[in-house]
């Protein structure tokens, strides 16, 4: 029986995180999250970071009832962790 040996290439990884698709994919999940919470929630695009090359994105709150919601409700947790 021949050996057969797994081979991990980490810049393949990198690649994968940083593709077109993997951006879309992130940018829809932000999407659903900002939906979730409601008005005064914004989401914005996935972006590559530094370091490992990760695509992110943030929905973040614009307005000062979205913050107050927020702070008293943590809908962004909530709506975050019903994904």
């Amino acid at each position: 029986m021949a050996d057969n040996k797994l081979v991990w290439r980490s810049g393949v990884f990198k690649e994968i995180r940083s593709l077109p698709t993997v951006k879309a994919a992130v940018n829809e999940a932000a999407q659903k999250v900002a939906a979730k919470c409601g008005t005064g929630y914004e989401v914005k695009a996935a972006q590559i970071t530094g370091g490992r090359g990760r695509a992110r994105a943030e929905v973040v709150t614009r307005t000062y009832q979205a913050m107050r919601r927020e702070a008293r409700d943590h809908t962004l947790l909530k709506a975050g962790g019903s994904l």
